[in-house]
Parts: C-alpha cells; sequence; structure tokens
C-alpha cells in the first residue's frame, strides 16, 4: 500500500470513527464517545503529519489535549 493509499484509509476511518463518537454520544454512551473521539482525533493527527499540514496537526493536538485534560478532570 502506497502513502496515497494509506493516507485515504487512515482519513476515512478516523472520520468513521469520529460520526461514530458523535451517535455515541447522541445516545448518551459516555466514555465510549470519548474513546471514539481520540481514536479519531489521533487518526487524522497521523494525516496531517503525513501531508505535512500544519493547520490539521495544531487543531488535532489541540482537541487531543482538550479531551484527555477533560477526561481527567475529577
Amino acid at each position: 500500500m502506497g502513502p496515497a493509499a494509506l493516507t485515504t484509509v487512515v482519513k476515512w476511518g478516523a472520520s468513521v470513527v469520529q460520526i461514530m463518537g458523535y451517535a455515541a454520544t447522541a445516545a448518551g454512551y459516555t466514555p465510549w464517545n470519548l474513546c471514539l473521539f481520540i481514536v479519531g482525533v489521533l487518526g487524522w493527527l497521523v494525516v496531517g503529519i503525513l501531508w505535512k499540514d500544519r493547520a490539521i496537526m495544531l487543531v488535532h493536538l489541540v482537541a487531543l489535549a482538550a479531551m484527555i485534560a477533560g477526561m481527567t478532570q475529577v
């Protein structure tokens, strides 16, 4: 699998997982929704790295940090 195919698989996989996270949020499935969001955000972070796209990397690093901070609150 070449780099372009890998990127396509990761970005679509991450998108599907994030949509599942939204659905889990709507259904009240906590903390599963956050677990799904983290996987999706990590996937998009990888896409940003593969594309060398700093904007995508920044947005998803901030989202990941915010989620981790929120999950560690008592």
